[in-house]
């Protein structure tokens, strides 16, 4: 495993020749202004380079030992001077050619950082709404999943109501230590954040989503608290209602971003559709969780 083993040509199932031995991954940097409109930062490919001329994405042949994130950020930062601070990563979109494939990461950028060329493979760098790409000369990959990239740019947010996960998860004895058997499914969220999410079916995610989570606790549950990377807030009453305020807070203060509340409960289910928030059923993240031993 060594810098830059992956340069090479690959040969994909679908007879074409692709630049990254183990693949490739691009930055897709997505900053929203403050009337929600997506500004997606593109590259201008030298002339000498694959598809040299056309705009697409900083990015280029993985390592042997790197994830697409971490080879996406390298390339950003290799041909735009672009570093990690100040992006969030939403998730990986994968384009699949069979034996070969691009993995882009969407990440949201607090704002429209300066970026010029870092070295020889861009000419141009330039932030464009993204309404306006396509009339620019894209590069053929980018142009072809550009158009279901785009419905996954909007950053998402999902709100657990824990004590329903918890009574739907069913662990042996749960109802006697409520505190405990959150605290168990907070550990477990957060472990599974960590490597991604598999979105709901029809929900307009990427395959490998990180949106941020927000867990909801009340009653026994109150006093978790997360060391992580989800964000848990006691109630101090009717856990519904306070799903309810944060789904209309967060509707007001970023109405671009997706809202997808887990709960079985009918009554919260229609009270957070009315506010524009999805909806889903325990189920769906349970079953992407690791197993848990009886306790």
């Amino acid at each position: 495993m060594a810098a830059k083993d992956g340069d090479g040509w690959a040969l994909c199932e679908r007879g074409h020749q692709h630049w990254g031995l183990h693949g490739s991954s691009g930055l897709l940097a997505v900053h929203f202004d403050t009337g929600g409109i997506p500004h997606v930062l593109m590259q201008k490919r030298s002339w000498w380079s694959h598809h040299g001329g056309t705009w697409g994405l900083p990015g280029g042949a993985l390592d042997s030992h790197e994830d697409a994130v971490t080879g996406a950020m390298r390339e950003a930062l290799e041909e735009a001077a672009l570093k990690g601070d100040g992006l969030r990563v939403l998730g990986v979109y994968t384009d699949d050619h069979g034996g070969w494939s691009f993995q882009t990461v969407i990440a949201e950028a607090e704002a429209r950082f300066p970026s010029a060329p870092a070295n020889g493979e861009s000419t141009e760098m330039r932030w464009l709404p993204a309404d306006e790409i396509g009339g620019e000369t894209l590069h053929p990959g980018f142009a072809e999943t550009w158009p279901e990239i785009k419905s996954a740019l909007p950053p998402s947010v999902v709100i657990l109501d824990a004590a329903n996960i918890v009574g739907a998860r069913a662990e042996h004895g749960w109802w006697r230590d409520r505190a405990g058997a959150a605290k168990r499914l907070l550990e477990d969220v957060e472990d599974l954040a960590k490597h991604g999410l598999r979105p709901p079916e029809g929900f307009p995610a990427p395959a490998k989503w990180f949106p941020r989570i927000i867990m909801i606790v009340e009653g026994a549950a109150r006093g978790v608290r997360s060391d992580g990377i989800v964000t848990v807030i006691d109630s101090p009453g009717s856990g519904d209602d306070t799903i309810v305020d944060t789904v209309r807070e967060i509707r007001q203060t970023r109405p671009w971003e997706r809202v997808l509340v887990v709960t079985a409960d009918r009554e919260l289910r229609r009270r957070v559709r009315e506010l524009g928030a999805e909806v889903t059923g325990p189920g769906w993240l349970l079953g992407q969780l690791r197993p848990r031993g009886r306790v």
